[in-house]
């Protein structure tokens, strides 16, 4: 009897700690949802759910009045017979090759100057950084003026230096472009920058010293260490690189809306004008889902390519 008793405590004490235990997971699991619900909440309402639509109101025509019709695949016919479409793809394409190896290329260059001991670091670290988080309107705005062909400080500055034929800039069909390429690496490249920096400033000092000691050159050095031990870095700013390359819409939009002629004309600033101009739901959804899937396609090719890197 005697050992039964003392059996019956320690049974009540492990039903009285797995009841608690269970009750602290409770609240845990409720604490932790109610930190995440608000925001799937609006990941679902703002972007999963449109995304689901998306893929529907492309097999169809819809004006946002009335019901969508289906047609099967006519708004693809009619993309693949499209010469404006093939155009604002040509000129999305144009803008993300080059974009994306200039800005990483000049965000990693920033990010290793200004990863030296030098005067005043904190402030050329925030100034790099300013046009990034300044409105785009405004980017806009001051650089059409700097890139004015006539009385612009830049065409101005060409003329001083003995170049005559200055370029157009954005009012010329050949230049537009390359000046909207300009100015959205001037404007990303800050971003890019801190993210390169993180990933320079966890690089261990050790590596740079054993390759001293071998006799490595700064060249080397860069090659042989920076680069390798930048590879999740690079990376993440490349995959972030291209999906910001392809939806570009709110510089040319500013800057050049499209002009001239179609010449800086994108998919998203396509997208946005049968859609919202003239309420050619259907069409624009399936534009959009060719958009999605180049993203896509290309988003996995990096991945991919990146597992087989490590491996």
């Amino acid at each position: 009897m005697s050992g039964a008793a003392a059996t019956e405590p320690r049974l009540s004490g492990r039903r009285g700690g797995s009841v608690a235990s269970k009750a602290l997971r409770r609240r845990n699991t409720i604490a932790g949802w109610s930190f995440i619900l608000p925001n799937f909440l609006g990941f679902g309402l703002l972007t999963l759910i449109p995304v689901i639509a998306l893929f529907y109101i492309a097999f169809t025509k819809w004006s946002a009045f009335g019901n969508p019709e289906i047609t099967g695949l006519d708004n693809f016919i009619r993309l693949a017979k499209d010469p404006t479409f093939w155009t604002a793809l040509w000129n999305t394409l144009y803008y993300a090759v080059v974009h994306i190896p200039l800005t990483l290329a000049l965000s990693l260059g920033l990010a290793i100057l200004l990863n030296q001991k030098l005067r005043g670091l904190a402030f050329f670290r925030s100034a790099a950084f300013f046009p990034y988080f300044t409105s785009i309107v405004a980017v806009a705005q001051v650089w059409n003026m700097l890139l004015a062909p006539e009385n612009g400080p830049i065409n101005q500055f060409l003329n001083f230096v003995g170049i005559s034929d200055a370029p157009g800039w954005t009012s010329s069909a050949t230049w537009a472009m390359p000046a909207v390429i300009i100015v959205g690496t001037w404007r990303e490249m800050g971003y890019y920058m801190l993210l390169f920096l993180a990933g320079l400033q966890a690089v261990p000092q050790e590596l740079y010293e054993a390759a001293r000691v071998d006799g490595a050159n700064a060249w080397q050095r860069f090659t042989n260490v920076t680069l390798p031990c930048l590879r999740p870095t690079t990376f993440f700013v490349t995959v972030m690189l291209t999906i910001g390359s392809f939806k570009v819409l709110d510089l040319i939009l500013v800057m050049t809306n499209g002009g001239p002629g179609t010449s800086t004309l994108v998919l998203s600033q396509y997208i946005y004008r049968m859609g919202f101009e003239r309420n050619d739901f259907g069409y624009a959804s399936a534009i959009s889902l060719v958009l999605f899937l180049i993203c896509l396609l290309v988003t996995v090719v990096q991945f991919v390519h990146n597992r087989r890197r490590e491996a």
